[in-house]
C-alpha cells in the first residue's frame, strides 16, 4: 500500500504530540543484570598436608586455565595453605559447566601460588614461578616451573632463566629466588615472555631446546614488579609502570609525575615510551595495579590501585582518562590491587573491585563488587555468595567458551556467571559484535572420532587476550577452540593444538589443528570454531 509522503502541518504537530504523551506513558525500561550460579556437582578440594603429613588447613579452586579442550585446569591452593594436587572440569554432555563433572589430574611437581602461567600454542600448560611456595604462604619467591601435557597427563620441570639477577639484595635473606609473582605473555608467534619480578629483566622461551634468551633488559624503564602485558594487534606488548623501585630504594624520590607506560617491540626486543596515563594508575604505597584489558573499539582499559582508570587507544597511540570507580555501599572507594577481569562475548569489560575498609589509606578490603564496563560506563552487577569474605586479588575470573565466566576464589565454591540477558537455561544470548567473531575459511566436512584434521579461518585468536589479573595469574584465552554440536543437543569439544598464531586481532589467514574426541558420537553436527566466548558460523559436518 502506497502511503502520503506529504501531511499537513497541524497532522505532524498532532502526530508528535501523541508520539510523546506515548512513550511518557510507557514504562523505563528494566535494568538487565547478569546472575551468578554455583556449580551442581562442587568439588571438596582435599586438605593441604605436607611431606610430613602435617595438616596446614583445607584446600580450594585457584588459578584456572581453559584448556584448548574446552575443559578448565584448577590448581589446589586454599585461603591458608597450598597444595600440589591439581583438577580438571569438564563440561557436562550439553556443553554445560554448571553441571560439568570434575577429575583430578598429575600433580604439579612443585608448591607455589601466584605464578606466571599460560596456555602454550602447542596446547600445553607452562607455570613458571609463583610468590608463595611452600605450604603455609610464608612469603618465598620462587624461581621454579613446570609444563604440563594435557594428553599425557604428565608434568615436567622447566629449569628458570640463569641470568635473572635480584636488584634488591636485601630480600635474598628471605626470598632468594627471582621470578616470583611476574607477568608473563605468549606473543604473537607463539613464544612465551616472562618477566622476573625484582629486576629489570625478561626472557624468551625456546619450545624446542627449552632455553631461555634474556630481552629488553636495557630500556625497561622501571622494575618489572607488579606490572601486567597486554598484547596489542600490531604484536607489541603494552605495559602501566608501577614505579617499586622507589619501596626497594633503587631510586632516592618517587616520580613527580608517576604516569608512564611502556611499549615492548618484539621484532627489536626493546622498550619504548607509550606516554602519559594523565592519572597515576598506581601509587607509592602499595604500588599495585590492577588488569588492563583489550577491548573491541580498539581501546585498553587499564583499571588502576586507587580506583583510578585510563584508556589506551591502539591507533593513536595516546591516553584518555576513564572513569573513576564508585563508591562501594560501605562507604569506601571501590579499588582494585591485582585484580581479575575478563572480555564478555557482548565487548564489556567485566571486573571484581573490592570496597571494604582498608587502615592504610585510599585502599580497600572485603567485600567484593562487581562491574560491567560498556566502553563509557561502569554497570554494577550482582556479587557472589563469599562476597564478604573476598577482596579483589583473592578472585580469579575466567571466560568460558559458551559466554559465561568462571569464578574461583581459593574455597571450593566455584561460580558461574552468566552475562545479561540471558536465554532458556544457563547458555547466554549475548549478541557479539560481529567484527569481533572469528570466521572459518576451510575445514574438512567428514571427520571421524580419533581423527586429526586442519581448522584454517580468521581472527582464530579473538581480538583480546580477554583475561587478565593484574601481574600474575594470566589467564589469555586468545587461541581457538573447536566445538561440534548435535541436534540432540550433544556438545563435544575437539583439542585444539599447533595454531599457526596467538596474535590478536589477526584478520590475516590462520590455522589450527584439532583432534576429534575417540569417544566422539556420530550423526551430523554443526562445527564452530570459538574464540573468547564467541563462536563463528556453524558448518555443517559429518562425524562417521
Amino acid at each position: 500500500m502506497h502511503r502520503s509522503k506529504s501531511l499537513s502541518s497541524l497532522a505532524i504537530v498532532f502526530a508528535i504530540l501523541a508520539t510523546a504523551a506515548f512513550l511518557q506513558a510507557q514504562p523505563s525500561a528494566p535494568v538487565h543484570h547478569g546472575r551468578w550460579q554455583p556449580l551442581k556437582n562442587q568439588l571438596q578440594f582435599p586438605a593441604i598436608y605436607d611431606q610430613f603429613d602435617v595438616y596446614y588447613g583445607p584446600g580450594g579452586a585457584s588459578a584456572p586455565l581453559l584448556l584448548t579442550d574446552g575443559s578448565v585446569l584448577i590448581q589446589n591452593v586454599g585461603v591458608y595453605a597450598m597444595g600440589a594436587e591439581v583438577f580438571k572440569l569438564t563440561p557436562d554432555i550439553n556443553g554445560s559447566y554448571i553441571n560439568g563433572t570434575w577429575s583430578q589430574l598429575a600433580s604439579k611437581p612443585y608448591i607455589s601460588s601466584g605464578g606466571a602461567q599460560a596456555v602454550l600454542a602447542d596446547g600445553r600448560v607452562l607455570i613458571e614461578g609463583g610468590e608463595y611456595s611452600n605450604y603455609n604462604f610464608n612469603f618465598l619467591l620462587t624461581n621454579q616451573g613446570a609444563i604440563y601435557d594435557p594428553v599425557a597427563d604428565a608434568w615436567q620441570s622447566v629449569d628458570p632463566p640463569s641470568f635473572f639477577v635480584d636488584l634488591y639484595p636485601p630480600r635474598a635473606v628471605y626470598a632468594p629466588h627471582p621470578i616470583g609473582d611476574s607477568a608473563s605473555v605468549v606473543l604473537a608467534d607463539g613464544t612465551f615472555m616472562l618477566e622476573d619480578k625484582m629486576s629489570r629483566q625478561a626472557a624468551l622461551l625456546d619450545l624446542n631446546s627449552m632455553t631461555w634468551t634474556e630481552t629488553g633488559t636495557a630500556t625497561k624503564y622501571d622494575l618489572n614488579d607488579e606490572e601486567g602485558l597486554t598484547l596489542l594487534p600490531d604484536g607489541t606488548v603494552l605495559t602501566i609502570d608501577c614505579y617499586t623501585d622507589y619501596i626497594f630504594h633503587l631510586i632516592p624520590h618517587y616520580p613527580a609525575n608517576p604516569t608512564n607506560t611502556e611499549i615492548y617491540n618484539p621484532a627489536t626486543g626493546e622498550w619504548t615510551t607509550a606516554g602519559s596515563t594523565i592519572q597515576s594508575l598506581t601509587d607509592p604505597f602499595l604500588a599495585e595495579t590492577g588488569p588492563a584489558m583489550l577491548m573491541p573499539n580498539g581501546k585498553v582499559f587499564a583499571i588502576g590501585s586507587t580506583g583510578v582508570t585510563g584508556l589506551y587507544d591502539v591507533k593513536s597511540k595516546t591516553w584518555s582518562e576513564g572513569p573513576m570507580l564508585p563508591i562501594s555501599p560501605q562507604g569506601y572507594q571501590y579499588t582494585v590491587q591485582d585484580g581479575p577481569s575478563v572480555l564478555l562475548p557482548n565487548g564489556h569489560v567485566f571486573l571484581a573491585a573490592s570496597g571494604g575498609y582498608w587502615p592504610y589509606g585510599n585502599y580497600s578490603n572485603p567485600p567484593v563488587g562487581f562491574f560491567e564496563f560498556d566502553g563509557v560506563n561502569l554497570i554494577p552487577e550482582p556479587t557472589i555468595p563469599n562476597a564478604a569474605n573476598d577482596a579483589s586479588y583473592s578472585l580469579s575470573l575466567l571466560p568460558l567458551p559458551n559466554g559465561q565466566v568462571l569464578a574461583v576464589d581459593s574455597t571450593s565454591d566455584v561460580e558461574i556467571y552468566t552475562p545479561a540477558p540471558t536465554s532458556d537455561g544457563d547458555r547466554p544470548n549475548n549478541i557479539p559484535h560481529n567484527n569481533i567473531a572469528p570466521t572459518i575459511v576451510a575445514v574438512p566436512r567428514t571427520l571421524h572420532p580419533g581423527g586429526s584434521y586442519t581448522l584454517k579461518g580468521r581472527l582464530l585468536n579473538g581480538i583480546s587476550q580477554a583475561c587478565a589479573f593484574g601481574d600474575e595469574l594470566q589467564c589469555a584465552t586468545n587461541y581457538p577452540l573447536v566445538r561440534i554440536t548435535y541436534p540432540n543437543g550433544h556438545v563435544y569439544y575437539s583439542r585444539t593444538h599447533d595454531h599457526s598464531s596467538m596474535g590478536v586481532g589477526n584478520n590475516g589467514l590462520q590455522s589450527t589443528q584439532f583432534d576429534v574426541p575417540a569417544n566422539q558420537e556420530t550423526g551430523y553436527g554443526m562445527l564452530e570454531v570459538v574464540a573468547n566466548g564467541i563462536p563463528s558460523r556453524a558448518i555443517p559436518v559429518q562425524v562417521q
